[in-house]
């Protein structure tokens, strides 16, 4: 702990603004794990339940069930339920999934772009730390006595170096940590979308069976 310190306060002035930047970071992706994690868990159950009665062809209970479900898949449901009545074509039905799709990805990836950015700052300010104290390691030197100036310019260095080092080791995890929400993201589009044609399918069998019995 006590190294930790030492290397904290000899970074300068810009460790702390590093610091900030990688709470802040850290802050959203823990936020965003949790929403993603909570969304995933609710679309399965929204479906598992909401499936048996679409296939039993209970379209009533269906939309009540869709309405009453907090999630995104819920939503997008109870928006082609809706439309059954009215509709006369697949593409119709399809075109409300889509919308509800839409509506839902925004809320899915919400400020997860943020942690790439924040990753990148937090790189920069590490090397712009590092070059301020350069600067002001090579301004100490010039006025410094010549027996002073090797061992005086390779500790302004390496006290410089910091910045550098702590950027990296905010960057790092907050990038691995946008990958991560980033393929998880992509699964719970992936699986909506699953749903979607899942759900395209049931109804045009209903669809297609009362004209088949007519025949």
């Amino acid at each position: 702990m006590d190294s930790i310190i030492r290397f904290f306060q000899e970074g300068g002035a810009f460790m702390y603004p590093i610091a900030v930047v990688m709470a802040i970071g850290l802050a959203i992706a823990i936020e965003r794990l949790l929403y993603l994690s909570r969304e995933r868990s609710a679309n399965r159950n929204t479906f598992e339940e909401i499936l048996p009665m679409l296939e039993s062809r209970d379209m009533r209970a269906a939309l009540n069930y869709a309405n009453e479900s907090n999630s995104k898949l819920g939503n997008i449901f109870s928006a082609a339920i809706a439309r059954i009545p009215g509709s006369q074509r697949r593409e119709e039905i399809e075109y409300a999934l889509e919308e509800g799709l839409m509506e839902a990805l925004p809320q899915l990836e919400k400020r997860t772009q943020y942690i790439a950015t924040l990753a990148n700052i937090a790189t920069l300010m590490g090397l712009l730390g590092t070059i301020m104290g350069l600067i002001a390691a090579f301004t100490a030197v010039a006025n410094a006595a010549p027996a002073e100036k090797a061992a005086l310019l390779s500790q302004s260095i390496s006290v410089a170096m910091n910045t550098t080092a702590f950027g990296l080791i905010a960057s790092i995890p907050l990038l691995l940590l946008h990958t991560y929400l980033q393929t998880k993201t992509n699964e719970i589009i992936d699986s909506l979308e699953m749903a979607g044609v899942k759900f395209l399918n049931i109804i045009t069998e209903r669809k297609q069976a009362p004209a088949t019995a007519a025949k």
